[in-house]
């Protein structure tokens, strides 16, 4: 197994090395905090190192950041925190780590046996069983999976991939796209900002009270990744099809659409009980430094 040397902090522990792993079976899962696809695997990991651990698994996290808002230890001690993490996290500001095991993804999963060699891999979501009955035939143990009654619930929940046709989409300039220039009249899966907008490489950063983003999807939940920077709170409003979302709001706003940008982190704006159409999603802020960076969907 590649070093873990490269961590900066680790959470949980103390810094495991290879003697401290060494007889051990090992899954070392590769996460971001605002990584939908993380959030909806992690109670699967969770669960795994549970029941596993006596049995002699390790579970090491390492927190490799997307966004520069996530380098920082303490939102990624609150993140453990919120998520009940309490297996092994080891930060990876410098993608050190993410190098070592020459990864590209997140989430992934490596899965590593008593001698240090690594005999699986997944990256994304789903396999779940696969990769609980890959930990079994490691650790020489076989009984009921417990990914078979595990689910995920508020922003953890599982997708409606039958219905999910909007993508990730980036703000910034490095990796955006589909970006419109009339809010008013949006294709399908093309966003647009109203009002004074600076774009950067990662996000897009409001200069003005009262701007907007609005995006045209089609997906159960909606999802923005955004921080407030150095700034105070911000308040925003979340409107579906010009209107309250009412019973269609996500866990971060109320039926009225309010919310509050208090964090760098997801934000579920929007999670619709009924039926599953085209609808655009308007969301306006109260103050100036918003900082906008990916739409996520499920």
């Amino acid at each position: 197994m590649p070093s873990l040397e490269g961590g900066t902090a680790w959470l949980n522990s103390e810094p495991l090395g290879p003697d401290d792993l060494r007889g051990h079976v090992v899954v070392v899962n590769f996460w971001t905090l605002t990584c939908i696809n993380w959030l909806r695997t992690e109670p699967y990991v969770r669960a795994w190192s549970k029941a596993y651990r006596d049995d002699g698994l390790i579970v090491i996290g390492v927190h490799t950041p997307e966004f520069r808002f996530e380098q920082e230890l303490e939102r990624v001690r609150l993140a453990t925190t919120v998520r009940e993490i309490d297996y092994p996290v080891v930060l990876d500001p410098d993608f050190a780590i993410w190098n070592a095991f020459d990864n590209h993804y997140w989430p992934a999963l490596y899965f590593v046996d008593h001698e240090g060699v690594i005999r699986d891999q997944h990256f994304g979501e789903g396999r779940y069983d696969h990769s609980e009955r890959t930990i079994q035939k490691l650790l020489g143990v076989e009984r009921d999976l417990v990914s078979d009654s595990t689910a995920g619930v508020g922003v953890e929940a599982e997708a409606d991939w039958h219905h999910l046709r909007s993508p990730e989409t980036y703000l910034g300039y490095a990796r955006g796209e589909r970006r419109a220039d009339e809010p008013a009249h949006l294709p399908a899966n093309h966003w647009a900002t109203s009002g004074e907008w600076i774009v950067g490489p990662e996000d897009v950063v409001l200069e003005q009270p009262g701007g907007s983003i609005a995006y045209r999807f089609h997906a159960r939940d909606a999802h923005l990744v955004m921080s407030p920077g150095t700034n105070d709170p911000i308040p925003f409003r979340v409107l579906l099809d010009g209107e309250a979302p009412g019973e269609s709001r996500g866990v971060d706003v109320d039926p009225d659409g309010n919310g509050v940008l208090d964090a760098g982190r997801m934000y579920q704006l929007i999670r619709q009980p009924g039926r599953i159409e085209d609808r655009t999603l308007e969301i306006a802020f109260g103050a100036s430094g918003a900082e906008a960076y990916v739409f996520t969907f499920g």
